[in-house]
């Protein structure tokens, strides 16, 4: 292989899977039978950017159909506060994020928006689904 040159990026997320994030609580849903939709917003979303130290704004969109289990408000704000000192990448935000929160409430199905203000005049925006094998 040729000289590769190595991105100032690399080694900054390695171990972002292994993030102890906060727990985000759950409450026993009484319509579990029911086939619906909860929309969740964050306007106010900061963390840091991981290369600059700056802080990044942005909205994060979750949409999902609970089964037995629905996300507690007060806690789930709390984990996203968490972020607020962390840096990290649009792309890994929104993969950690759908993670944690599908580990707490085991929905049908969920979809994460990460819609990130613009930086150097590039507006980012990462979008992951998940749907449970069973629905």
């Amino acid at each position: 292989m040729k000289n590769q040159k190595h991105s100032s990026y690399e080694g900054l997320q390695k171990n972002i899977r292994d993030l102890k994030t906060p727990k985000i609580e759950v409450w026993k849903n009484q319509y579990p039978d029911k086939v619906y939709t909860i929309f969740l917003d964050i306007p106010e979303f900061t963390c840091i950017c991981p290369k600059t130290g700056l802080p990044d704004f942005a909205t994060i969109k979750i949409e999902y159909s609970p089964r037995s289990y629905c996300v507690e408000l007060k806690s789930f704000k709390l984990y996203t506060i968490f972020y607020r000192n962390i840096g990290i990448f649009h792309e890994h935000l929104t993969n950690k994020i759908l993670e944690d929160f599908v580990k707490a409430c085991k929905p049908r199905w969920a979809r994460i928006s990460s819609e990130f203000n613009p930086r150097g005049g590039i507006k980012t925006t990462v979008i992951r689904e998940y749907k449970d094998e069973d629905y």
